[in-house]
């Protein structure tokens, strides 16, 4: 077991799911009460933080986080707060408070509001789903989120004052399929669906490969590590669980920034059925050639059965090994 594998397996089971506060699937930090040292807008990047030793702005230590400046004369319920509109709406299975490089000032305690509303300035619009709790400097901390509602906005709470590092906040996205209409990405994470296998991703995460718009760069993508002593039929998968059950009609790969580790070719099938385990597998697309840094369109390529097959999983194999930056599948719900 490799090193990155191993620290994957000692996170909590909630770090698995998709990012809602990922600045790639469209989070957005509205307002912050205070965010003197260092912008608001850094808690919803999807870069891990750094540390620059001996930089400095006018305001102080430059740092790779949201940091308000300190309070004088405050009692102990004084704070600031910081309001997220997530990616998208859906339920919270668990939240990440990432203090990292914050050493001598970090909060010392948060708490989590919650809203649907559009009227987020109503003080009765908010539900706590984190009650006030310590937090640790330098190092993430996880809570996990009894709330099952779907949720649409985040108000990040500190006690008293500053820095945070990242807000990470694991979901399921859930969208309003009736204001949806014609063709739609099955495969997109704003719809709902989900990765929930994958053999192998050190270099880049399987989420990366289901989320809006193209790579910016080749860290956006899934990347595998490189095989050795393999033959032909030797390959890297992920399984995607759809947003809904739908006729798959067109399949995008694409490779973008990929152009010295693209995989030499994938193939595609597809299933029906809710437990991974016992899916049935069908071939929607054989096993095609790939070009590197280049956007692959299926569509006359799909096997006819399957266009008329309602599927709720599809399974993309990449031989032997390498990196695709999206994958996206059109269909009918």
């Amino acid at each position: 077991m490799d090193k990155k594998t191993s620290n994957m397996n000692s996170l909590p089971k909630f770090t698995l799911e998709l990012n809602l506060a990922s600045e790639c699937l469209g989070a957005q930090a509205l307002y912050a009460s205070d965010d003197f040292f260092a912008p608001k807008e850094n808690l919803v990047k999807d870069s891990k933080p750094i540390f620059i030793d001996g930089k400095y702005t006018e305001f102080g230590k430059w740092m790779d986080g949201w940091e308000s400046r300190r309070k004088r004369g405050i009692d102990k319920n004084s704070h600031d707060h910081c309001i997220l509109k997530l990616g998208a709406p859906g339920p919270i299975l668990g939240i990440d408070v990432d203090t990292r490089f914050f050493t001598g000032n970090y909060p010392q305690d948060c708490s989590i509001e919650a809203s649907n509303s559009e009227n987020i300035g109503g003080v009765n619009n908010w539900t706590q789903i984190l009650p006030r709790k310590p937090l640790k400097g330098d190092k993430s901390n996880f809570f996990s989120i009894a709330s099952k509602d779907t949720w649409t906005y985040l108000k990040l709470n500190i006690y008293p004052d500053g820095g945070v590092a990242r807000l990470r906040v694991y979901g399921i996205a859930k969208p309003d399929w009736k204001k949806l209409a014609g063709p739609v990405d099955l495969a997109s994470a704003l719809y709902g669906a989900r990765v929930v296998q994958c053999n192998d991703m050190f270099y880049g995460d399987k989420n990366n490969i289901i989320m809006p718009g193209r790579a910016k760069v080749m860290g956006e993508g899934w990347e595998t590590k490189r095989k050795r002593g393999i033959d032909n039929e030797s390959h890297d998968w992920l399984i995607v669980m759809l947003g809904h059950v739908g006729k798959i009609q067109k399949i995008e790969v694409d490779t973008n920034h990929y152009k010295g580790n693209f995989p030499e070719s994938c193939e595609i099938e597809g299933a029906n059925g809710k437990e991974v385990s016992k899916l049935k597998w069908k071939k929607l697309l054989k096993r095609t050639k790939l070009q590197g840094h280049h956007q692959h369109y299926f569509e006359a390529e799909i096997e006819d059965a399957a266009k008329k097959t309602e599927f709720t999983h599809l399974r993309l194999k990449i031989f032997p090994d390498g990196g695709i930056s999206r994958f996206r599948a059109w269909g009918h719900i």
